[in-house]
């Protein structure tokens, strides 16, 4: 039996990033982007208004107040996505919207605001500098800078500044395609009005879940019987896939074929067991090159021995730097006891009260109630050597999702 930590070291340096593939950007949100992009022109392209006014060149406004307005004639009248077909020369002006390139002689834009038409001409009544109210070339991206890093995850405005650069296709790193099945002849599957002794197979669909939002795409396997052939034969069906997994059937019970499996077909069987509740019976190997991990049958046992060494693994396939969940310090609202040896996951609702966060453990801990898993939005870790927690002690917590990050009501 081994500690968690060196499970999960065991674990990350049999990961390493999949090939690259080109897709659309907008199926690139979250995706690792697998190569730099460098801007091919100017953001903006050219010199443009800021807003709806008059090109002006600014010393034709010098001197301009509401009680000496100057006049200037309008030559030209210039909407976005048009350009200017006249030069502004003294005394001149062209009518222009907001994102219009600025006419040759102009250099800055007085605001709509500020002037008042009549007929042909315009009556300004405050003076401006060079450069007001334009948005210059290269303001906001210069050509040949560097703008999306190879390795980063691209978010909405990642995508909106690919679009700006005319990027409709870009390489990121693949997605794993995970192959998931259950072991076990106590199991249906769903749909099914399970007999006495039948259990509905849940595992296969949460740990599917658990997949699909870190970015992967679950193979369902279905469910394999307690015969070693039926498992040699699903391991098999499953070498087309990146990684492996299935659950239960690597405990100590007469029936539980999964870590004997691995070692006969796998060629590399590298632990079984970690010191951890809930989820001590876990398996960690390859068949053919392929990881499998074999995670036990329990549901909270299954999904947080995925949340530990899978999320993290599948993570880092997608190229992706920060593969681990998100820690904090909170304050424990109860008493927690266990044994020393192992370290504990516990289950969790954690509330922010007054800027601290207050957790709460979810009822009844045991590996079989997945009501615990529901609730939860984050798990208390306590230490091998740790045996108690005293209500309104401090404990570290592992976020299992973004919940926390979330409001109900709007604070500035």
């Amino acid at each position: 039996m081994i500690s968690v930590e060196k499970a999960l070291k065991t674990i990350l340096v049999n990961f390493r990033p999949l090939g690259l593939e080109k897709i659309n950007i907008l199926e690139a949100r979250k995706r690792v982007i697998g190569e730099d992009v460098f801007a091919q022109h100017n953001i903006p392209f050219a010199d443009n208004s800021a807003m709806d006014g008059y090109a002006v060149c600014h010393v034709d406004t010098k001197g301009a107040t509401q009680d000496k307005p100057l006049q200037l004639k309008i030559i030209e009248d210039i909407p976005a996505g048009k350009v200017a077909l006249k030069k502004i020369k003294k005394g001149e002006a062209a009518r222009i919207m907001t994102g219009a390139v600025i006419p040759e002689g102009a250099d800055s834009v007085i605001r709509q605001e500020d002037t008042k038409k009549n007929g042909k001409t315009i009556i300004i009544y405050s003076s401006v500098n060079r450069g007001v109210n334009i948005r210059f070339a290269g303001e906001d991206v210069q050509k040949g800078e560097l703008i999306v890093k190879k390795g980063s995850a691209l978010r909405p405005a990642d995508i909106g500044m690919l679009a700006a650069l005319g990027k409709a296709f870009i390489n990121v790193y693949q997605k794993p395609r995970v192959a998931i099945m259950s072991t076990g002849d106590e199991l249906v599957d769903i749909e099914t009005n399970p007999p006495l002794g039948k259990i509905i197979n849940s595992n296969s669909y949460s740990l599917a879940a658990q997949v699909l939002e870190c970015g992967g795409i679950p193979i369902m396997l279905g469910i394999a019987k307690d015969k070693k052939i039926d498992l040699q034969e699903k391991f098999k069906t499953a070498l087309h896939a990146d990684v492996i997994i299935s659950s239960g059937g690597v405990s100590v019970g007469d029936f539980d074929f999964v870590k004997d499996v691995m070692g006969e077909i796998g060629n590399a069987m590298h632990f079984w067991q970690v010191a951890m509740r809930p989820g001590k019976p876990l398996a960690f190997g390859a068949i053919e090159g392929i990881p499998l991990f074999g995670l036990p049958g329990n549901p909270v046992s299954a999904m947080i021995s995925f949340e530990q060494f899978v999320r993290p693994s599948l993570l880092k396939m997608q190229g992706h730097k920060k593969i681990f969940r998100q820690t904090a310090k909170a304050v424990c609202a109860q008493e927690i006891q266990k044994s020393a040896g192992f370290k504990h996951f516990v289950r969790a609702l954690v509330k922010k009260e007054k800027e601290q966060y207050i957790a709460m453990v979810t009822g009844d801990q045991g590996s079989g109630i997945l009501k615990s898993m529901v609730i939860a939005n984050a798990l208390i870790v306590m230490g091998e050597n740790e045996t108690r927690i005293k209500k309104g002690a401090q404990v570290t917590i592992q976020l299992l999702d973004d919940s926390l990050s979330q409001t109900e009501s709007f604070h500035l």
